[in-house]
């Protein structure tokens, strides 16, 4: 490993670090090789260094790292900066300037899965990390720097100068002199993963009888056709739906409805707000007419609720104008086979996939997630019992996998529908639009349901011929139980790239997630426009332009403030947007960038007019 030390006082860290097994040390300082000799104990400690084979260079400034070496010596596995500082009294801004010249310069040298170590005095980081916090604009801000190159923060840990062997601290104000680094933190920063390139996608997709394409929409580019869910995935959700079918296996007989079911629905969706739908064009030619449209087809993908006079129409073969799009549920394709009789009674149906909602901005709605589906036609009378039998196997299941994740026992409840008010998060709101719902599945100690839950069950008579048979089914959204069993705080991370994610679940073992991006940065922005005359605005619709415009990197999105201007009338609303990454370096630049593209886009597609 090749690892190189910036900024070398008087050489006794180099000194200290030089000799261990597998490691080539270069040591360098900004000062030319007259100066740095007059520090006290330089000169023994370069000695030292070059006889144990070390390099010593003299000169090097930090910021022009790659001017110094040749193109065959550039790639250091480490790079430490130990206390950097401009010098003299250059105060926090100077010193900011010279971090994010540093770490682009490290950019350049680093190798591709390298670590840059840098230590700082209590206090000048700017991080949680840091006892007692600075106030941010007081503080060397090094994360949000570190992210304008491309870098996050991965670990911080103490700075402990006692245990190095023979190290002296030196350099207070550019002089041979030490400074406290009581409480002193080294910041341990890694590679992020590039900003994603989005570029347009088609997806082919079975409809009925025939095989149609379809522009995916651009927020959902890097999240359609993941495989979460295939036989070789270690990912949590693969691995939480396997152990709850397998517990449920043992409660009642199994089948697992492996058959690709379709991702997109045709229709007109009654009861769902449009609002919360991925609407698709197919591409040009490719849209079945009414004439072509099966028998088939239509039952696979109308609601049942839709109501009576679209299920006329449907029966009497009247063309319906054509609207597709992204599935949001399983449950209509349920539906279909329990129309057709294809579900036997007393077993259990599993589907499983993802799905597809537009939804707000908030830390538990999620656009897209895994649902898992379990259906199960019982006799009529029983299914008081069946659904004790299915939550209690569920709750086993869970309360197993998290007592093996965590060591805690976590609290699950099935809680009446009428017992909850309107704060409900928004899977169990949309869920609410699909149909009448008996029970929610809540897990965690958190007696608010927003955020802890994760499962509906429903029971439906409708859908059957048999009048002496009920449906009972229970709808799971995987992504949240991933969530709160592994202690992941951000559904974005559950999608992420970076190959950091997958790696702390080896061969899809369970395990509390360790964050490898720590206190990201964070960049606040308003955004003030009037709303167009008579209209109701669609807030929906401006979240789900704010994801697409950040990459999803729009956390947060408030009503700051609302105004209408007397005697016109004019309407006047004020979002305050807050941009971080759960998972990737995020500049003040590039949330900058896109604050202004979402400005634009908001005037464009919504019809706004900014103030």
């Amino acid at each position: 490993r090749r690892v190189l030390l910036l900024g070398e006082g008087n050489f006794s860290f180099a000194a200290a670090l030089c000799g261990a097994p597998g490691t080539h040390v270069v040591a360098t300082c900004y000062e030319s090789q007259e100066q740095a000799a007059g520090r006290g104990g330089a000169a023994r400690s370069i000695r030292r260094l070059r006889d144990r084979g070390a390099e010593v260079v003299f000169s090097v400034d930090c910021t022009k790292l790659k001017e110094h070496f040749l193109p065959g010596e550039r790639e250091f596995d480490r790079i430490h900066f130990n206390f950097p500082h401009c010098g003299r009294k250059a105060g926090v801004v100077k010193n900011r300037e010279l971090l994010a010249c540093f770490f682009r310069s490290c950019a350049e040298v680093l190798a591709e899965q390298g670590e840059v170590q840098v230590a700082l005095c209590n206090g000048q980081g700017g991080t949680p990390a840091d006892q007692p916090r600075r106030e941010w604009h007081n503080s060397w801000q090094i994360v949000a720097v570190a992210a304008g190159a491309g870098f996050v923060l991965s670990d911080v840990h103490p700075f402990k100068a006692e245990t190095i062997h023979g190290y002296k601290c030196t350099g207070y104000r550019s002089q041979d002199k030490s400074f406290c680094v009581e409480g002193a933190l080294n910041h341990i920063f890694t590679r992020s993963t590039p900003p994603p390139c989005l570029t347009p996608v088609s997806c082919k997709t079975q409809l009925g009888s025939q095989k149609v394409s379809f522009q995916v929409p651009q927020v959902l580019v890097d999240k359609i056709n993941r495989g979460f869910l295939e036989l070789n995935s270690s990912h949590p959700v693969r691995t939480i739906k396997e152990k709850l079918s397998a517990g449920l296996s043992q409660v009642f007989p199994l089948q697992n409805i492996n058959s690709c079911l379709p991702l997109l629905h045709q229709g007109h969706p009654r009861g769902v707000c449009h609002s919360n739908i991925f609407w698709i064009s197919l591409s040009p030619g490719e849209a079945p007419s009414s004439e072509e449209t099966p028998q088939g087809l239509a039952n696979a993908v109308w609601f049942s609720h839709f109501g009576q006079d679209t299920d006329r129409n449907v029966q009497e073969g009247c063309s319906i104008p054509e609207q597709f799009y992204l599935r949001p549920s399983l449950l209509p394709h349920a539906r279909a086979g329990m129309r057709k009789g294809a579900f036997s009674p007393g077993t259990l149906h599993v589907l499983s996939g993802p799905v597809f909602r537009q939804c707000r901005i908030a830390p538990h709605s999620l656009p897209v997630f895994h649902e898992m589906l379990v259906v199960l036609a019982v006799s009529r009378g029983t299914e008081d019992s069946c659904i004790q039998m299915l939550v209690g196997s569920i709750e086993t299941t869970t309360s197993s996998l998290h007592q093996a994740v965590s060591g805690l026992k976590p609290s699950i409840s099935l809680r009446e529908a009428t017992s909850f008010g309107t704060e409900l998060n928004d899977f169990a709101a949309f869920e609410c639009q699909l149909g009448a719902i008996q029970h929610f599945l809540c897990v965690g100690t958190d007696p608010d349901p927003a955020g802890s839950c994760v499962g509906v069950i429903r029971t439906d008579a409708d859908e059957l011929k048999s009048s002496e048979l009920v449906v009972v089914s229970a709808s799971l959204n995987l992504d949240l139980l991933a969530m709160l069993l592994c202690g992941i705080s951000d559904w974005r991370m559950l999608w992420t790239s970076d190959r950091r994610f997958l790696q702390q679940f080896p061969e899809g073992e369970l395990r509390l997630f360790k964050s490898f991006s720590l206190y990201p940065p964070s960049y606040v922005h308003d955004i003030s426009f009037w709303v167009p005359d008579g209209e109701e605005f669609d807030e929906v619709a401006f979240h789900s332009l704010a994801r697409r415009v950040s990459g999803e990197t729009v956390v947060s999105i408030r009503l700051r403030d609302s105004f209408q201007q007397p005697g016109t009338g004019r309407r006047s609303l004020c979002y305050r947007v807050t941009f971080q990454s759960c998972n990737r370096a995020l500049g003040c630049r590039e949330a900058a960038g896109m604050q202004l593209r979402l400005r634009e886009e908001a005037q464009q597609r919504l019809g706004v007019t900014l103030r």
